[in-house]
């Protein structure tokens, strides 16, 4: 019996939500976030702490 709730992915509200557009999904997994392609939902995935992700998004947003 698993009792995991299934991990709910969201897209950026950046995205344009076009089937072409290029992004990534988010996932909140209470210790960590889970990033993926929105392209290959089944390939690779990668699990960052909170604080890693904070400090990649606020690079991020002070490239633009």
């Amino acid at each position: 019996m698993n009792d995991v709730p299934p991990v709910q992915w969201r897209k950026s509200s950046y995205s344009s939500g076009e089937a072409d557009s290029t992004c990534v999904e988010v996932a909140d997994l209470q210790s960590f976030i889970g990033i993926r392609d929105s392209k290959d939902p089944e390939g690779p995935r990668l699990a960052v702490s909170v604080a890693d992700f904070r400090a990649l998004t606020g690079a991020i947003k002070r490239l633009r």
